[in-house]
């Protein structure tokens, strides 16, 4: 369904609410600092971004997102927050420490702003952050990057893998479900998350323009990943996390890109 369709429909369906949060990843805005991305984010009609750790705060800055920043920073990162009607949703994709005592901080940071879900592909660390998770209140989602040929050992891409890793872990951790990196590993979005069962707290949300290695990300409804069966699928199971515009092209000149992105989820439930 087109991007015109679903506009056309929102003005005769009845709006429905939307499951989980919508979010856009700052990765879309990549070349920027997080100040400028949230300028961004809120012209592309998003109220809400994930944040991801290291992108360079402001303009000049030498501090990267994440618990390292100083109280100061946090204050001024709050006002421009404030100041473009934006709230940080979700963190990511971050490493997550096996050590309790180097892992609590991440966890104390995003408590102190506000953020619900922290994205990550540290396996080996699942006992510690079902430890934090249960501790904060913190959703935490498994990440998957594309498949990789040369590497066997990566097993990320798999959602089988990811399933086996949450599937007997407090239900507040799950998959972070790219839809896009899928897409790039050979794989239908729709049948990757029923080989969840459910499991899903996040996702990075793109639709590509086919199957495969050098897929590059187009608007939603114009690819290859079925986003309207996505949305239905997270309507399903009820996800309460956050869903993010991921937009990994044309990172100088995207927003307009992001917009029509977020207005196809919009027209998709009738606002």
């Amino acid at each position: 369904m087109s991007l015109c369709s679903l506009i056309l429909l929102s003005a005769i369906i009845k709006p429905r609410p939307m499951p989980f949060l919508m979010s856009v990843q700052a990765w879309s805005f990549n070349p920027y600092s997080a100040f400028e991305s949230v300028e961004r984010a809120a012209e592309a009609g998003s109220k809400n971004i994930e944040f991801f750790p290291g992108q360079k705060l402001k303009p000049g800055s030498g501090s990267g997102m994440g618990p390292g920043l100083s109280a100061g920073e946090v204050t001024e990162l709050r006002a421009q927050l404030d100041k473009f009607g934006v709230t940080p949703v979700a963190f990511g994709v971050v490493s997550i420490d096996s050590d309790y005592n180097k892992a609590k901080p991440l966890f104390e940071w995003a408590k102190m702003m506000g953020i619900k879900v922290l994205n990550t592909e540290s396996t080996d660390s699942i006992d510690t952050i079902e430890k934090l998770v249960k501790e904060f209140d913190i959703k935490v989602g498994f990440h998957n990057h594309p498949r990789q040929p040369k590497n066997p050992n990566y097993k990320m891409w798999d959602p089988n893998f990811v399933y086996s890793v949450v599937k007997n872990r407090d239900v507040r951790i799950g998959s972070c479900a790219d839809i896009g990196h899928w897409v790039r590993s050979e794989l239908k979005p729709i049948d990757a998350l029923n080989a969840l069962h459910g499991r899903v707290v996040s996702s990075h949300l793109k639709d590509l323009n086919k199957f495969g290695e050098g897929a590059q990300d187009v608007p939603y409804g114009t690819g290859v990943s079925d986003i309207p069966a996505v949305l239905s699928y997270y309507d399903k199971i009820g996800l309460k996390g956050s869903v993010s515009v991921e937009y990994e092209y044309r990172y100088e000149a995207n927003v307009n890109f992001v917009a029509q992105c977020i207005g196809f989820v919009r027209g998709y439930y009738g606002k």
